[in-house]
This record gives C-alpha cells, structure tokens and sequence, in this order.
C-alpha cells in the first residue's frame, strides 16, 4: 500500500526568489494570510490543485480531504521512525473511495490522505485543529504526519505528506474529495503571550467582556447556563446523515433537543453525550493575535470541551461586525454524569501574536459562519 496517491505526494521544491527570504531569520509569531500565500508560492506547502474559495483563512489555512479513505482498527501514532502508509498497511480493514459522497459511520476510525502535504522550512513548525463546523458536528478528527510523535503537531521543516483521522462521535457524515474538516497553522518561535504581556493587551483591547478577567496561562472563560430560553442543545441518537459541504441542509429538531433549566443554574452532563453550549464572556480577538482554546484539563472535571480550538484574528472585533461574539462550546462528559454550574471555569484561551497584521481578517467576505455568534449549531442546520 503506497502512502497516497502520487498526486498529494510533495515534489522537489525549485529554487525561486521566495526560498531566500524564507532562508532569513523570520520574526517569532504566527503566519498570517499573506505569509501562507508566501509559502504556497514557494512549495513549502504543495497543493495539487488550486486554492479553493476561502479555503485561506486570517492565520489559518483550510485542508482538503483527497479522494479515499482507509478504515483502520485503532487510532494510531507512527513514532519517530515510522511512515503512516507502513502503519496503514498493518491497520488498514478496507479502503473506501470517497467519488460523489461516501458516508462515514459513527465509532469507527478513518484515516484520509489530504491533499495539501508540506516541505517547510527548518524555522517554520505548524499545528492543526478542527475547524468549528467539524467540532460542531462531534467528529473527533486529528492531523498526522510522518514520523510524529503527536497529534496535531508538526516538527519545524517538515517533509512529507499528510494525513486527517476521523472518527465521527454522533452523527454520520458525508464526505468527498475537498471536503474541509481541518486547518493548519504556521508558526515561527514560541509567540505565546505570557500573563503580564495578556493583562497588557487586555487592559488595551478588551479580550472579554467580563468585568474580571481571570488570567493564569491565559483567560479562563466560563459557561453560560443562564437566561429564561434554551442555554444549550443536547445532540439526539439514531439521527440521519449530515453532509459536511452542504450548508443549512439538515433540520435542527431532527438532531437536536434544545436544553432548558426552568430557572435553576446547574447541569447534569450525561456520560458520553455530546452538547453545545455557550461561554458567558463574549471573545474578542484583536488583529494582531491569534487564539487558541487549551486542549482539556481533567482537573476541572470528566469531560472535555472544545474540539475546534482556533480563534482568528478579527474574531469579536467591532471594526469587522463581530462585537458581542461568544465562544461557542463543544462538551462531552465521559466516564460519570458531571454536574456543570453556570460560571465555572471551563476551558482558558491562549493568545498567539502574529508576524505582522493579516490583509484578511475573520468575518470581512471569508465565509465567516460565526462572527457575531451567541449560542450557535455549525451551519449545517436550519
């Protein structure tokens, strides 16, 4: 079994004008827009096929699934000397191809070659995250990488393709060649802002909008389960499929329940059952950064929340329409029922500077489903 096809395989990078100045010592931060165009021009990332429409995002780019998937017994890392295409040939049940639409089941582990793959230069790591419609959904999806160690996580000068696992939790979704569920983001150096360097930018630009901001290893924000209306919906069972590339298709009462509290402040998180919620503060990210919700932390109880971590820059900003946008949460419980209270602490935000300020910014013409949002399903639903 090859790795991919030929066509997602990178090729040899041609000497052009770009590769001096990605040679140059680059600036700690993360990439924006016009730095990721920077690289696809000089093949550090590889496309086989043109950008797609708003396929590049603020400091993101957009992956697009290839044409086939491999169903695989487990979840897998290869290790620092291992090839994921060895490890499909040991793991692999049977290989679906995508063509107009294929249906991936609930419970079961895909592994996708993408057609993006990489060539970065030594300075230049990057991370990938679900996009926000794909945490929406509960589809559990992970990018990896030859020889890596992690998921998610891409060594600085990187050569190789990659590779999107996708396991849906609660709905099964239709997929095909160019589908998006993941984005990657470049970076360069350990631009994360440290506490003082946050209270500073808070006390400039209004990170949220809570009267205290609580900031240790970044700003905690808090669910909101107040209010007289649904503070939530509750994912139904044994619903039908959603396709992934089609918006507003699907009928929120066939997969949701909205969820109420008839004044009380608390919730009872049933083990394995998937909700969305919403923070109490709204979010705001100033076009010099980028954010980044914490991965899990088991000590603030058994669940997890937030499957679709990056925030954009722009996201929340006034000058782009987004005042008032709250971060809307993707919660599981596992294990025990949980009881979550309304003002707990449920994840932390991290802010990452850029480079320099991106030319596009989150919600000005890039298909932003959620500036502006309250508690918001993807936008698959009507």
């Amino acid at each position: 079994m090859n790795n991919a096809d030929d066509s997602i395989m990178p090729e040899a990078r041609p000497t052009s004008p770009n590769d001096e100045a990605l040679e140059q010592p680059a600036p700690s931060g993360i990439l924006p827009s016009q730095a990721i165009e920077g690289l696809i021009a000089s093949r550090a990332i590889h496309l086989p096929a043109q950008l797609a429409d708003t396929q590049l995002q603020p400091a993101s780019l957009d992956l697009r699934l290839g044409s086939f998937a491999y169903r695989v017994r487990a979840s897998f890392l290869p290790g620092p000397d291992t090839l994921v295409g060895d490890k499909l040939e040991q793991l692999s049940l049977h290989r679906i191809e995508f063509g107009d639409g294929a249906v991936l089941e609930t419970g079961c582990v895909y592994v996708v070659p993408l057609l993006e793959s990489l060539d970065l230069p030594v300075d230049i790591s990057a991370a990938t995250n679900p996009k926000s419609s794909t945490g929406r959904l509960d589809v559990f999806t992970r990018v990896i990488a030859d020889r890596v160690t992690a998921f998610d996580q891409i060594p600085a000068g990187y050569k190789g393709p990659l590779y999107a696992e996708i396991c849906p939790q609660t709905f099964p979704i239709i997929v095909r060649q160019g589908s998006r569920l993941s984005q990657i983001r470049f970076r360069c150096g350990n631009p994360r802002d440290d506490d003082r360097t946050l209270q500073e930018l808070h006390a400039e630009q209004k990170l949220v909008s809570s009267a205290t901001a609580d900031i240790s290893e970044g700003i905690g924000l808090t669910v909101d389960l107040s209010g007289d209306g649904p503070i939530g919906h509750r994912a139904r069972r044994h619903t039908g499929v959603v396709d992934v590339d089609k918006v507003g298709a699907c009928a929120i009462a066939e997969y949701w329940e909205p969820i109420t509290l008839d004044g009380g402040s608390s919730l009872v998180l049933d083990p394995d059952q998937f909700y969305i919620l919403a923070s109490k503060e709204a979010v705001h990210v100033p076009p010099t950064h980028a954010a980044e919700m914490v991965p899990f932390n088991p000590l603030v109880g058994e669940f997890r929340v937030h499957y679709a971590g990056f925030f954009d820059p722009g996201f929340g900003h006034e000058a782009t329409g987004g005042a008032g946008s709250r971060a809307v949460l993707e919660v599981r419980s596992h294990n025990v029922p949980f009881i979550l209270e309304d003002g707990q602490i449920v994840g932390r935000l991290v802010y990452e500077r850029l480079t320099e300020t991106p030319k596009l910014l989150y919600g000005s013409g890039l298909g932003s489903h959620y500036q502006a949002q309250g508690l918001k399903l993807s936008k698959h639903f009507r």
